[in-house]
């Protein structure tokens, strides 16, 4: 992948209505589960282009880390961000290290996601903190997992059993971009429809006018109102918070 793809995917991050609001909910819910604290050793897992680690920064010192070798140069060469070249299957630090630990949208990629979530274990703190967040709802497979790479989307019970299976214990799930659940689940059974035959493309591909994109943002944010403190039944992501006892 060329230069010209990262710098369109570190505006999308940045500008998006999914990735703008996704990041103001982490951050919200966060901030109201964890402690007061605002001095912790966090790792973040799969930057991408580094829009969430500066987000966490706002809770003390991230160390970032991602597999893609190519990303990792262009987040060092072109934004001068320190990132470690790590699979989440094999991460490169100390037992019991970080006082938080996380991977948004990262383990649905990771074929054998027990694995990774044992890593994230490992390298955190008894008594610290790891979060989270995935696809939700196999309904919802489409072209867009699959140019994506993902292996699975999950339901709030399979996280939760990936999750004590590691013995991590909750102190919060649940599902989020629930509002727009309905269309989105429109979209992407019309697009398995229509565009069956015709090569995958990813949701962020779509070229939104700013009109549009503002009121997709407008209508996403409204669930601050409830997330981080009340649980949702359904939507198109989830986030998971817990601990290591």
């Amino acid at each position: 992948m060329d230069r010209q793809y990262y710098k369109q995917y570190y505006s999308l991050e940045r500008e998006h209505w999914w990735f703008v609001v996704r990041s103001a909910l982490i951050r919200q819910c966060l901030h109201m589960n964890l402690p007061a604290n605002r001095n912790l050793r966090i790792l973040n897992i799969g930057i991408a282009t580094g829009a969430t680690s500066h987000m966490l920064e706002y809770f003390g010192t991230v160390t970032s880390s991602e597999y893609d070798h190519e990303t990792c140069s262009f987040v060092k060469e072109e934004l001068g961000m320190q990132v470690i070249q790590a699979s989440i299957t094999d991460l490169p630090f100390e037992d019991d290290f970080f006082d938080l630990v996380c991977a948004f949208d990262v383990i649905e990629h990771v074929e054998e996601d027990a694995i990774g979530v044992v890593e994230m274990k490992r390298v955190c703190k008894t008594d610290g903190f790891i979060a989270i967040t995935v696809p939700a709802d196999m309904a919802l497979w489409s072209q867009h997992d699959v140019i994506n790479h993902h292996f699975r989307r999950y339901t709030l019970t399979e996280i939760n059993e990936l999750m004590k299976k590691t013995g991590l214990f909750a102190s919060y799930v649940s599902y989020f971009n629930s509002i727009l659940y309905p269309p989105v689940l429109l979209v992407r059974k019309l697009k398995n429809i229509f565009t069956r035959h015709k090569k995958p493309s990813s949701d962020f591909d779509m070229l939104l006018p700013g009109w549009i994109n503002n009121i997709l943002k407008w209508i996403f944010s409204i669930e601050k109102i409830w997330f981080g403190k009340k649980k949702v039944p359904f939507g198109v992501s989830l986030m998971w918070l817990g601990q290591k006892k």
